[in-house]
């Protein structure tokens, strides 16, 4: 539901909506939810924000896999000096062997290394 927001036409033209339309008695989005109330039932409109996840830990044991290994192999690892080796390198092992879920911490990590070497 998020994806027209992504538009730069539609972002451009939301900073050119005055204040008192985007933000009303202390609701934000408020010509948004205007245009909307019109269009999408009440019980949608009103219920509380619920999130959305990825199977990031199924993706890093399988297809991501190979892409994760290169970047947390212990020379990739070694290169920044900034992370303990030795800990990354078990965490993997645990979230490969499927004993743990480590998928926060090694996309944590990926993530690092993917600036670090993007900045080098």
């Amino acid at each position: 539901s998020r994806m027209p927001f992504l538009d730069h036409r539609l972002v451009e033209f939301a900073w050119r909506v005055p204040e008192n339309l985007r933000i009303r008695g202390g609701q934000g989005k408020w010509i948004l939810r205007q245009v909307l109330e019109r269009r999408v039932p009440a019980e949608a409109m009103n219920r509380p924000k619920s999130g959305f996840s990825i199977p990031l830990d199924q993706w890093l044991r399988g297809p991501l896999r190979e892409w994760a290994e290169e970047s947390l192999s212990e020379s990739a690892l070694a290169r920044h000096g900034l992370l303990d080796v030795a800990r990354v390198r078990r965490a993997w092992a645990e979230h490969l062997s499927g004993r743990f879920n480590r998928q926060s911490q090694i996309w944590s990590v990926l993530m690092l290394e993917g600036w670090l070497c993007s900045t080098s």
